[in-house]
Formats: C-alpha cells, sequence, structure tokens
C-alpha cells in the first residue's frame, strides 16, 4: 500500500490528538513529518483530501435536513449554483429521479434551517422536499478505501453525544473546517482562540470520550478515489418495523450509511442507505443483497444513483470560527 493512500485510509479515525501529529504519522509510514505534511498537501490538491478534522454526533449542537427539488432539466445547473452558494449547504447532488437536486442544509437550530430553505424555495421558485433524520443506525464511520465497503458487522455507531457548551463552539466550528496542515496545528487553533494548545487538546479527547464526536480524522473525497458510484436506496418501510428493518440494513456489507428520515408529501420514503463502489453493477448487487437480507424487497423502494456531484464540504452546525469570535 502506497504511504499516501496509508495516509488516507488508516487515519480516518484516531488521528494523533498531539502538538505534533503529523511526526507521529511519520514514525509509522517511516518518513518525517514534512514529507507526510507535503503528501497531505498534494491529495488537497488534487481533491482526494476533504479536511482532518472532527464529524459531530446528533445532539452535539446544530441541526440538518436533507432537502431535494425536482428541477427543469433546463435549469437544473442554474439552481444548483444557487443552492450551492448558500454557506449551510454542505452536500449537492444530482440524483436519477424526478426529484433530481439533493442537498443537505446545516444550521445552528432547526428554526435556522428552515429559514435557510425557506430562502432557497423564495430564490428558485421552487418548494424542497424537508427530509430530517429522525433515527441514525449507521453513520459518518469513514470510508474503507480498500475495498470500498465497511467490512464486517459491528455495531453501529449511531448514538447521540453530549452537546458543546457554548464556550466551546469556536473551537467546534474550527473543527469542522479543518486543521490547518502545520507543524503544530493545533498550537494555532489555540492561538486562534486565546487558549492553550493542551485546553484544546483536552477538549477534543473529552469530546470523542463523550460521543460528541463521531470521529476525528481525515475526510476523503471518494469520487477523486474512483468510487464515484453512489446510490442512495430508499424504502417505505412501516413504521412499527423500521427500527428493526434499519438495524439489520446497517449491518449489510456494502451500507456505508443508514438512517431513519421523515416521511413528506410525494415522498414515502422512511428508511435510507448509501452504497458506493466504483461499478455501478456491484453496487447495484450489494443493493440487492443488503435489501434481502433485511427482509425489504417486497415494500416500495428507489436507488437513486448520483449524476453529478455539485457540492462537498464540512458541515457548519456552529457557523465560521470568525462569526462566533465576533458575535
Amino acid at each position: 500500500m502506497s504511504t499516501a493512500l496509508r495516509l488516507l485510509n488508516d487515519w480516518q479515525h484516531g488521528f494523533p490528538l498531539l502538538p505534533r501529529p503529523f511526526e507521529a504519522l511519520g514514525a509509522e509510514v517511516g518518513c518525517d513529518g514534512a514529507e507526510v505534511l507535503r503528501q497531505y498537501r498534494a491529495l488537497r490538491a488534487e481533491g482526494s483530501l476533504s479536511r482532518i478534522g472532527g464529524v459531530f454526533a446528533a445532539g452535539a449542537g446544530g441541526a440538518a435536513a436533507l432537502c431535494a427539488y425536482a428541477v427543469p432539466p433546463q435549469q437544473l445547473e442554474a439552481v444548483a449554483a444557487l443552492v450551492s452558494a448558500h454557506a449551510g449547504v454542505n452536500h449537492n447532488y444530482e440524483r436519477e429521479h424526478r426529484f433530481n437536486l439533493w442537498f443537505v442544509m446545516t444550521g445552528s437550530s432547526r428554526a435556522a434551517v428552515e429559514a435557510a430553505v425557506a430562502g432557497l424555495d423564495v430564490a428558485t421558485g421552487l418548494t424542497a422536499l424537508r427530509l430530517p433524520m429522525l433515527r441514525a443506525y449507521r453513520i459518518d464511520l469513514g470510508f474503507d478505501l480498500l475495498g470500498a465497503t465497511r467490512r464486517g458487522a459491528g455495531p453501529a455507531r449511531a448514538t447521540t453525544g453530549a452537546a458543546v457548551e457554548a464556550i466551546d463552539r469556536p473551537l467546534a466550528a474550527l473543527a469542522g473546517e479543518g486543521l490547518p496542515l502545520a507543524d503544530e496545528p493545533y498550537a494555532a487553533w489555540a492561538a486562534q482562540l486565546g487558549r492553550g494548545t493542551g485546553a484544546v487538546l483536552g477538549t477534543l479527547r473529552g469530546w470523542l470520550a463523550r460521543g460528541t464526536l463521531r470521529r476525528f480524522g481525515v475526510v476523503v473525497r471518494h469520487h477523486e478515489l474512483g468510487f464515484d458510484q453512489n446510490a442512495m436506496c430508499v424504502f417505505d418501510v412501516p413504521d412499527a418495523q423500521v427500527d428493526a428493518a434499519g438495524a439489520l440494513l446497517a449491518r449489510q456489507d456494502g451500507v456505508t450509511l443508514c438512517y431513519r428520515r421523515a416521511r413528506a408529501p410525494g415522498w414515502p420514503f422512511n428508511l435510507y442507505a448509501m452504497v458506493h463502489g466504483r461499478e455501478r453493477a456491484q453496487v447495484l448487487a450489494q443493493v440487492e443483497a443488503a435489501a434481502a437480507a433485511a427482509g425489504l424487497l417486497s415494500g416500495p423502494r428507489a436507488v437513486l444513483f448520483s449524476r453529478r456531484r455539485f457540492t462537498q464540504r464540512g458541515a457548519r452546525y456552529f457557523g465560521t470560527p470568525q462569526e462566533l469570535q465576533h458575535a
């Protein structure tokens, strides 16, 4: 395995919370910290590295909603540009469906998210489906670049984490945006916040211990790494059965994300799973196998492959660091 692939794959979890983390990684992969930094900078420049930072659990703060527009094809690029330009949007994809533009709106509260989506409705002249998450069965465990899928059937880490305290929201905003690629990145954060490096590291460790952070580490862009067959699978499951079905579905090989969402008028589906791969046929086979194992073959369902990715960036549940420091 190449050093670059190891740096992307092996530290999606457990990135060193040490004053000089890139030196620690260099000791693991057989080079110095300067070479680790050079490789991460190159990976970021080519687009395969999104950031090195935190992925927050539900309940840590802020809110989010998956939304979708049914956009006339001739308007799609213009509407997608309006959506992507909103600071609260962290994912924005074209998918194969009448509802063809799918995005995630994030914000400091449910009211802020709704206000933002309402503003986009006015700007676009369309009405978005609002599909807030009700329960996570498996979410954001990282991405296995060797197998393009989570292996094994370990427990889904989808618990609610402790909330970020108000005094720590500027640090949370920094963790969402990602570490600077510098010799002592946590010291740079500490200087920006007017805190000590030890205090910053202690807070991050505490967030991981309490479940506020699902993980702290490398966040990859799977498209740039060849895993560009991205399927969102949706199922209409009776409410009394959805938790059992979701728990089964989350354990299947190939399923990287699995969660329950609210239904909406014109959209009956309440159970979602994501499957990624290099080949469409392989992804479809994994979808069928996972649905069969979870007892979901007979009910209403759909598979929405992505066509284009307009936006992928870190969620801004806590605003920007600059906004919070001057609030």
